[in-house]
């Protein structure tokens, strides 16, 4: 479906857009990647970089102009401390990004955009959640304005692939909590598990964790991930989001104990109750996805151990 095709990625600098760029390259696709005001993680000849904001209409329609397909992994993301000191730090800036970059690739002519929503849409269920779970408002709490920012653009979505005259087709994605080389491991910034990597990888004496570590999550591989967005962007034809998940339930615990294995470390580890958690059960179900071919592969500590050898590598 790449091969010889313009293809844009919005959001190149980051921890999606550099693994996507990657795996686009190797299936001989033309990339062009966006880049603000971080630097790139990888080098390659192959890559078109531009540098624009994308908060900026005119940016938008540079960067889509001629391109085939849209990947939009840009996005203004956190962990849980920011989100709870600052939870509006996620709305403004992503709902602009993704209006203009729908505009501007609508306008453009883009064959098809795929964007990646979030599993925070959904209310805070016991059970593997279904795509069709997704009830607009009816979010947890401490994911409000998070989740209403994902639900709005998933609007905007379909608004471009469904409520207009000759639509564009959109592909949204509902993913899973994603780890993996080249993510964010800032202690302001970072999710928990690359947090939880790094405190065991410097020999933190305690290792802190937030919460009690009961909480449950879906936790995906950046590989597998990718294979799930690649098969999404080449057999979804139509407005129809989709959930990209391992479909095992993972708790705080059971991940730190994986990475003190695969580290050899001893930790004396302790649970601060009082630092901030989001929802204590996340469980995603993977049917739809598994209909168009997607299965994840990558375990739990095969992906930990990938993860912690590219950390040591690199940083």
């Amino acid at each position: 479906m790449f091969k010889d095709k313009k293809v844009l990625v919005a959001g190149g600098a980051g921890f999606v857009g550099t693994n996507l760029t990657k795996r686009l390259i190797d299936c001989g696709a033309r990339v062009r990647v966006t880049r603000h005001n971080r630097d790139l993680q990888i080098h390659d000849a192959a890559i078109e970089v531009v540098n624009c904001d994308l908060t900026k209409s005119d940016d938008c329609a540079r960067v889509t102009a001629g391109v085939d397909y849209v990947f939009m992994c840009a996005a203004n993301t956190s962990g849980a401390g920011v989100m709870a000191k600052t939870p509006l730090v996620h709305v403004t800036p992503n709902i602009i990004m993704n209006t203009l970059l729908l505009d501007g690739a609508y306008q453009a002519g883009v064959k098809k955009f795929l964007w990646i929503s979030s599993n925070t849409v959904y209310p805070a269920l016991e059970h593997p959640v279904k795509e069709e779970e997704m009830v607009f408002g009816d979010v947890f709490e401490k994911y409000y304005c998070v989740a209403w920012m994902k639900q709005f653009s998933e609007v905007l979505c379909r608004m471009y692939a469904e409520k207009i005259k000759n639509p564009m087709k959109v592909v949204v994605l509902r993913p899973a909590n994603i780890y993996g080389p080249f993510d964010d491991f800032a202690w302001e910034t970072s999710h928990v598990l690359p947090a939880l990597m790094r405190k065991v990888i410097e020999r933190h004496d305690p290792v802190e964790v937030w919460g009690d570590g009961s909480d449950i999550k879906d936790l995906i591989f950046i590989d597998d991930f990718i294979d799930g967005a690649l098969i999404a962007m080449e057999k979804i034809d139509c407005f129809d989001p989709i959930n990209i998940a391992t479909a095992t339930a993972v708790s705080i615990r059971q991940a730190l104990d994986i990475i003190v294995e695969v580290e050899g470390f001893k930790a004396n580890i302790v649970f601060n109750k009082d630092k901030p958690t989001m929802i204590s059960k996340r469980l995603i179900d993977t049917s739809k996805a598994e209909k168009l071919g997607f299965k994840a592969k990558t375990s739990l500590k095969d992906g930990i151990a990938k993860t912690i050898e590219w950390y040591r590598s690199r940083l």
